[in-house]
């Protein structure tokens, strides 16, 4: 889920160059070069916290095994036909090819939505680390359900890392990413150990065991909705809709010689977002049978999901360690990147200073635990929001010339707002948003209808000639 920091690293590759122009034949990469940032990005912060998630919503074994196989499919398909598709013709950024079509006045509303959602995941990634570097402080736990501090230790503890973090982030990016790759294989490592160790406490011996686990599904803990199987297909399908969909990516995949390198993303998907996800969700299993758990579920409450002490308790001083890690390599980089979002806007603003503005702002947001025991609703209200931009990339790709488009409107007519854009956008997020919260719809069932209905509105809209300042 967390690979908001490749981009950057293909970046630091090509020395930082082609923001603005497309990349050179010269500095192309082949299929490897994207096999392993994929697969060390995915198994991340966020897995520990989402692999719980899915058990608390009482979801069934073959709604979980079998959901994630198909929605990590078809976001694997989307990267590869979509995005990579794209990416390998034009080579360009998402933010630069964007421009070319909305305009730079449109682009910059688009680059602070990215920034303020960055930097709420990064704060929940904060919270990750800290429900680790609590333990040896006996520091109280955040709650499922809650959604304020606990207590004075938990502040104190989400500051220092806030801190230290944002520093480094505005300091030393370049030093940050090579050791978030020398890292990944470490966080890789513990999930999969932890998937053994609880398999262990679960007196799992065979294949049939391992299904029980989950077995036909249970009512979701309070506060949780009951998740079917079209919940974790869907969801799991758009956990990334910004990055493929949303053509994120775009950034990525602009550097690999053919756009068969988008099937490398299935290492992503199938280590993170199949294997680390289920190996969290197996060590929840094991907490829920603690006096502890028991406890809470007797009193009609949601039992805590740190994953600091369910790794602690599964690997010791290792599974702590991984859990901070995890939660740093995916907060730093995501704090830069909210950083660049922000820059763009006042672009005279040092980058040291718009960092740490960042920081401080995901810190604050590290501070609230509902950022990540809510993270499966703010996953995918972040895809939701970016997603549709991404469809006016790949509508003008895909149908621009078979209506007559004018292809890079913005850039062709010289305007720095395209209204047909920013209605399309509008539209279908307040549409289907409206639907997702009046009619109780899973906001996630909402993304491709909005994905779609702001493409076919961008085409409709623009030859009409909405299209002006």
């Amino acid at each position: 889920m967390s690979q908001f920091n490749i981009d950057e690293e293909i970046e630091e590759i090509a020395g930082g160059e082609f923001e603005r122009e497309p990349v050179p034949q010269s500095k192309l990469k082949s299929w490897k070069s994207f096999l392993g940032m994929y697969a060390g990005e995915h198994a991340a912060g966020t897995e520990f916290v989402i692999g719980p998630l899915f058990l608390t919503t009482g979801v069934s074994a073959f709604d979980l095994i079998i959901g994630l196989l198909l929605g990590n499919l078809l976001a694997v398909l989307s990267w590869r036909f979509l995005t990579a598709e794209i990416a390998v013709k034009y080579r360009l950024t998402l933010y630069y090819q964007l421009e070319k079509i909305v305009g730079k006045k449109l682009v910059i509303g688009y680059n602070l939505a990215n920034g303020i959602l960055f930097c709420f995941l990064a704060g929940a990634m904060i919270t990750v680390s800290a429900t680790a570097v609590g333990i040896p402080f006996n520091m109280e736990m955040p709650k499922l359900t809650d959604t304020m501090p606990n207590g004075i230790t938990w502040i104190i503890i989400v500051l220092a890392i806030g801190a230290v973090i944002s520093i480094i982030a505005a300091k030393g990016y370049e030093t940050v990413s090579k050791a978030a790759n020398w890292m990944a294989p470490v966080i890789v490592l513990a999930f999969l150990a932890s998937g053994i160790v609880a398999l262990r406490d679960l007196n799992v011996h065979n294949f049939s065991d391992f299904w029980n686990i989950w077995g036909e599904g249970s009512e979701p803990f309070p506060g949780q909705i009951k998740y079917t199987f079209w919940h974790v297909t869907i969801w799991s399908w758009f956990a990334n809709a910004a990055m493929h969909v949303g053509m994120s990516d775009l950034s990525v995949f602009r550097f690999a010689k053919k756009a068969s390198s988008g099937w490398t993303t299935a290492a992503g998907m199938y280590v993170g977002h199949y294997m680390a996800w289920i190996a969290a969700a197996l060590l929840y299993a094991v907490y829920l049978k603690s006096p502890e758990a028991q406890t809470a579920l007797s009193a009609g409450t949601a039992p805590t999901v740190a994953p600091g002490p369910l790794a602690y308790n599964a690997l010791g001083i290792f599974g702590a360690i991984a859990v901070v890690l995890a939660g740093w390599t995916t907060a730093n980089p995501t704090i830069y990147r909210a950083g660049l979002a922000f820059q763009a806007i006042v672009p005279k603003t040092s980058t040291f200073w718009v960092t740490i503005i960042a920081g401080s702002v995901a810190t604050l947001a590290g501070l609230f635990p509902a950022f990540a025991m809510k993270l499966l609703d703010f996953v995918a209200l972040y895809g939701f929001i970016l997603a549709p931009m991404g469809a006016i990339i790949v509508f003008e790709h895909f149908f621009g010339k078979k209506v007559n488009l004018v292809e890079n409107y913005a850039e062709t007519i010289n305007i720095k707002f395209n209204r047909a854009v920013f209605w399309a956008w509008i539209i279908s997020f307040g549409l289907c948003y409206f639907v997702s919260i009046t009619f109780d719809v899973f906001l996630s069932f909402m993304t491709l209808p909005a994905w779609l209905l702001c493409g076919i509105l961008f085409l409709m809209m623009s030859k009409k000639n909405i299209s002006v300042e």
